[in-house]
């Protein structure tokens, strides 16, 4: 990452660090997660679904603030990665842009999330 400062390259591994705990939380939490009706059949279920939807919104700012900081030179390494539909889903949730959907949610937890921890790590490791 020679195209920027030393410490905006510490904050860009702050940020990937933070991410990688998000995922990790999601991925625990949602482990006997097998419907969207684990989220709706309880209030426990319902602040489960909110909380992920915090900390998905959290991934797609960090992602968005890495971006920035790299002037969008650093996560087309991971070009496998739909980085813009991570800062989108951000943008929906934090909007409102639609309401809460749990099947969006429950399938980016368990479909996406670990290409994105592998790619989080890789970039960790690597700067």
């Amino acid at each position: 990452m020679e195209f920027i400062s030393s410490a905006n390259r510490q904050r860009v591994i702050s940020i990937f660090r933070q991410i990688e705990t998000a995922i990790t939380q999601l991925q625990e939490w949602n482990q006997s997660v097998n419907s969207i009706d684990d989220y709706y059949q309880s209030p426990e279920g319902m602040q489960k679904l909110a909380a992920n939807c915090m900390l998905i919104e959290a991934i797609g700012e960090g992602i968005h603030q890495i971006n920035r900081l790299t002037e969008g030179r650093l996560l087309i390494e991971r070009a496998e990665i739909p980085w813009e539909d991570v800062i989108g889903i951000r943008n929906h949730i934090a909007h409102g842009y639609f309401d809460i959907d749990a099947e969006i949610v429950l399938s980016v937890i368990k479909n996406d999330l670990s290409s994105l921890l592998e790619a989080v790590q890789y970039f960790i490791t690597n700067y």
